[in-house]
């Protein structure tokens, strides 16, 4: 958030005349954008909201609760609807965090599995192989783990592995290419593909239309996200 501030001011000083952000955070980056808000020039946001409208012109993301549930969909299916699991939270500061563990609960809950343990492995990749060791050791009965992205499904798939447990049924989300290759090999259930090089584009289009006089009809956009299996 600090980076990011700094880099705002720099652009601000240069006079930009627009600026496209992948930000730091829901509530870090308000300042940011308010500090650009008050010199007149636009913000055009990409993968994630401020806890704060009328600041930026545009927040494009994508849509997490939809995508989440996607797989979430996807994951019972492969559970055959039974069994229990455990989840890997991301950073609980992070919007992005709760809506998507939310959105695998409304599927998920709708079963009869049983969840055994929840513990946030803050998005990291490193955290979350020591969190999955732990959760192993103290439930060897799971028979899959729910992971809100990628780099923690990864994360789980490889403590697994070296645990000799190819049962367990993994899912992410993000669409990363170290995923996508888990699933090729059987060894992850799936992603769910955010369509960043789609909303990035968004971006540059709707900044180039809105210094040409046409703003866009609303500032928070939801891009669908796309399941991917090994089917696809």
């Amino acid at each position: 958030a600090a980076t990011q501030l700094e880099l705002f001011e720099a652009a601000i000083n240069d006079g930009a005349a627009a600026i496209i952000c992948d930000n730091a955070g829901a509530d870090a980056s308000i300042e940011a954008v308010q500090k650009a808000y008050d010199a007149g020039i636009p913000t055009f946001l990409i993968d994630r909201e401020i806890n704060q409208s009328g600041l930026a012109v545009a927040q494009i993301v994508a849509d997490n609760a939809q995508g989440a549930a996607a797989i979430a969909e996807v994951w019972v299916e492969a559970m055959n609807y039974e069994g229990k699991y455990a989840e890997l939270l991301g950073l609980e500061s992070d919007t992005n965090c709760q809506v998507r563990s939310n959105a695998f609960h409304r599927v998920l809950d709708q079963t009869d599995m049983k969840m055994v343990a929840q513990q946030s492995a803050n998005w990291d990749q490193t955290e979350a192989y020591e969190k999955t060791e732990a959760i192993l050791q103290s439930n060897p009965e799971i028979t899959g783990i729910i992971c809100g992205n990628d780099t923690m499904a990864c994360g789980a798939v490889q403590a697994c592995l070296d645990a000799g447990r190819n049962d367990i049924k993994i899912i992410g989300l993000d669409g990363s290419d170290e995923a996508n290759a888990y699933i090729k090999s059987g060894d992850m259930v799936g992603t769910a593909l955010q369509q960043i090089a789609l909303i990035t584009e968004m971006a540059v289009e709707q900044a180039d239309a809105y210094l040409n006089g046409t703003a866009p009809e609303e500032e928070k956009q939801l891009v669908p996200c796309v399941a991917i299996t090994a089917d696809n």
